[in-house]
């Protein structure tokens, strides 16, 4: 018998299950499940985006593109970078369109990260900053936001924080999964620390079209200093609702851009061509589809929110993204108990806050990136379920 143990790399055995996935895959084997786990738009990728893919197939555009993408789409990135958030970037040398923005993050972790460095790692946060940044031998030093401070991260949070081998800082605002965004003040204000200490920012913005109100999202590149530090991740799967087509890009300055496209060149090749032509589209032609969708998640980030206080959770109020993070510390149990007693007996499947760094126990992350229809039946199985627990 070959024992497979001797032949796994111990870092990867070492990473922890997706906690995300994990009720997600319990739902799927669960019959009458309402789903509020998953960040996917229940919206179609609109039919223009979708008809100029088809177009292109027609006309058989389906080898592979250079390695960085196809020109057409790196220009309309720029573009779109300059005109949205006012920072030009040269489409030759320092834009990289990659498999989704998580491919983004995991070429740049890896591109610039190396043995016993250290990366700061803003929590609450998405799931994949820490396995990326320990397969590649850094350190994770978490700084946890707090509710008080609207989860923003303050510049005393990362003096307390940075050590001598710190390199870089995960920046995940708009953030998942609190929603919580940092304005340009914030910004400004972070930047000087990050100057001071000379670090580099991993700025994943993957949400930053789905901002509420009337100041629109700031990419901390666009603050004086930060561009020539910082890499952006960005993509088209939330802004378009383009999850599976599987298409993200990277910003940045152009010696990290080119170490990154090396990678990006040995791991994947290039991505898939007829997505980068619906993107192009998109970019072009899509910003009546971003408010369309933006209005319909403000309407039902106001009625979750709302139905949430309702039952008695604390509720903060999300400025961005499309989740809320309940508090269900009142109910005694802690997330993971929560999640688990809640989809066997109401069966609704949402994930437990711990699954986005240990300062998210005490609260569960709910997506309305679905229907009001679902939302409303969800939180009313929830609500009989913290009134059954509370007696």
């Amino acid at each position: 018998m070959i024992n497979y143990n001797d032949f796994l790399n111990e870092s990867i055995v070492n990473v922890k299950p997706s906690g995300i996935r994990k009720f997600f895959s319990i739902a799927e084997e669960m019959d009458n499940v309402i789903s509020l786990g998953v960040g996917e738009p229940d919206f179609l990728t609109p039919w223009h985006i979708r008809s100029c893919a088809i177009d292109s197939l027609g006309k058989g555009s389906t080898r592979y593109t250079a390695n960085a993408g196809l020109i057409a789409l790196r220009e309309e990135i720029s573009d779109f970078y300059d005109r949205k958030y006012n920072i030009k970037y040269d489409s030759k040398s320092q834009v990289l369109v990659t498999v989704g923005g998580s491919e983004g993050i995991d070429m740049a972790i890896r591109t610039v990260i190396s043995n016993g460095d250290d990366v700061l790692v803003v929590e609450p946060s998405f799931v994949c900053y820490r396995p990326i940044i320990e397969t590649c031998g850094g350190r994770v030093i978490p700084i946890t936001t707090k509710e008080e401070n609207n989860f923003k991260l303050t510049p005393e949070e990362i003096e307390q924080a940075v050590t001598d081998k710190t390199k870089l800082i995960v920046l995940p605002y708009p953030n998942n999964p609190t929603g919580a965004i940092m304005r340009k003040e914030d910004l400004e204000k972070i930047a000087k620390v990050i100057i001071k200490h000379n670090l580099l920012v991993l700025s994943d913005e993957i949400y930053s079209e789905l901002t509420y109100g009337k100041e629109k999202h700031c990419s901390i590149a666009s603050i004086e200093g930060m561009k020539e530090r910082t890499i952006v991740i960005n993509g088209f799967s939330k802004t378009y609702s383009m999850t599976g087509w599987r298409l993200g890009y990277a910003l940045g300055p152009s010696p990290i851009i080119k170490q990154m496209t090396k990678l990006h060149q040995f791991a994947i090749m290039s991505a898939p061509t007829t997505s980068q032509y619906a993107a192009i589209q998109a970019l072009k032609y899509g910003d009546e589809d971003i408010e369309d969708m933006l209005k319909e998640y403000d309407a039902r980030r106001r009625y979750t929110v709302n139905a949430f206080r309702e039952i008695g959770l604390d509720c903060f109020e999300p400025e961005g993204a499309f989740y809320v993070f309940p508090c269900i510390k009142s109910t005694g149990l802690s997330s993971e108990e929560f999640c688990e007693q809640l989809i066997m007996s109401k069966r609704v499947a949402v994930v437990p806050g711990n699954a986005f760094g240990d300062c998210g126990e005490g609260y569960i992350r709910v997506s309305y990136c679905y229907s009001i229809d679902n939302i409303r039946k969800a939180i009313e199985r929830i609500g009989e379920f913290v009134k059954e627990l509370r007696g």
